[in-house]
């Protein structure tokens, strides 16, 4: 039976590391230590934010901040699945709950081209972060191509609300998106009774 309880407690504490004003590389490096500890287990995410689309990869909204300044989101990866080469403009922490992940990192030459640079893997229970300016240009997949993957992220604001933009890797050539989610339904988290008739 899957318990919603660490989500909750990882919002929860990380609200509190939030509201601390620490500098955002702090926040950054505490916030991947309390995501480290959510993914290292994988028993708490409701099966309705675990399921693949055979379209594309899906983006499930699990909490976001009321004052957005962050959200916590699901992905959600069928065999193969990948996104385009994309950037985020705000600071994120990547989890890996499930399977595993490839990302291909790019930099940006200043006639607007971009070069991949390197493809990293993220196995369960690993965490990478993302910073404008540093490491911003990527382009993630499921690197299994006959099983789901899962990762776990949180960005600096309501990813769901930014705009961004994709890019062609050969023209540099730019496409503004907003992405919003997958779902229109997120978890309760708030409801404890199921958790006391449980016990």
């Amino acid at each position: 039976m899957t318990t919603i309880s660490p989500l909750r407690d990882f919002i929860v504490e990380f609200t509190k590391i939030h509201d601390s004003d620490l500098p955002p590389q702090t926040l950054q490096s505490d916030g991947a230590s309390l995501l480290k500890k959510l993914v290292s287990r994988d028993d708490w995410l409701p099966e309705e934010f675990a399921r693949p689309s055979p379209e594309r990869y899906s983006q499930y909204l699990l909490h976001c901040d009321p004052l957005e300044r962050f959200s916590v989101v699901s992905f959600v990866w069928g065999p193969g699945q990948q996104t385009p080469l994309h950037d985020h403009r705000v600071w994120g922490l990547i989890g890996m709950l499930r399977g595993r992940e490839s990302e291909t990192q790019f930099t940006r030459d200043a006639d607007g081209h971009f070069h991949a640079t390197e493809t990293t893997f993220l196995e369960p229970g690993e965490v990478a972060a993302l910073t404008p300016g540093i490491n911003d240009y990527h382009l993630v997949a499921n690197a299994l191509n006959d099983q789901t993957s899962i990762s776990i992220h949180v960005y600096g604001a309501n990813i769901g609300g930014v705009s961004r933009a994709t890019y062609d890797p050969d023209t540099g050539a730019e496409k503004t998106f907003i992405s919003g989610y997958s779902s229109e339904e997120t978890p309760n988290l708030w409801d404890r009774s199921r958790e006391r008739q449980a016990a």
